[in-house]
């Protein structure tokens, strides 16, 4: 494994492991889950880059898209939510209330 992909899969990896572990604002949650896009987004435009196609180099750019789609998503999950429960605590949400 060069050191680019062992960047890369690290980084992923750490970004999953915050996910994992650290569950207690949704604000960290999904600033992983923007790590681990960003990530396989520098990873997918590395790739492409290598193997020189252009058949795949628009794939970074609907990943970016769909990431882009994510985060305002999130977001909007996340003000909702700040609204109506006064905290992003992930702890304080209960889908039996809804």
């Amino acid at each position: 494994m060069t050191p680019v992909h062992f960047t890369f899969s690290a980084t992923f990896i750490l970004g999953l492991a915050g996910l994992a572990f650290h569950r207690t604002h949704l604000l960290s949650a999904l600033l992983c889950l923007e790590s681990m896009m960003l990530s396989l987004f520098i990873a997918l435009s590395v790739w492409t880059l290598q193997f020189g196609s252009t058949s795949f180099s628009t794939a970074p750019m609907i990943l970016l898209a769909f990431s882009a789609c994510e985060a305002s998503a999130g977001l909007a999950l996340l003000v909702a939510t700040a609204r109506t429960h006064g905290t992003d605590h992930l702890q304080s949400l209960n889908l039996l209330q809804c």
